[in-house]
């Protein structure tokens, strides 16, 4: 999967997941203050991150997350990691 493909993957998550509209949906938006999302979504959106990547995510990867970029790193970063 490359960051394209990793991108559109989260972009769909987020609209289907949170009826967000897609065109809020670049790299640069800040997940609470553009999107509207909250602490309940963020748990939520970690447990789809689980699905997509069929791997453990630790508080510890999701507590600098503040915009879609940095979601896109976290799940670049878990799909490069070694099983």
């Amino acid at each position: 999967m490359d960051t394209q493909d990793v991108f559109q993957k989260l972009k769909s998550t987020l609209v289907e997941q949170f009826e967000l509209d897609p065109a809020k949906i670049v790299p640069e938006a800040r997940l609470y203050e553009d999107l509207d999302l909250d602490s309940i979504d963020a748990v939520d959106l970690v447990i789809k991150l689980q699905e997509i990547t069929g791997r453990k995510v630790s508080p510890e990867d999701f507590k600098g997350v503040r915009t879609v970029a940095d979601i896109q790193r976290v799940i670049e970063k878990l799909i490069a990691a070694p099983q």
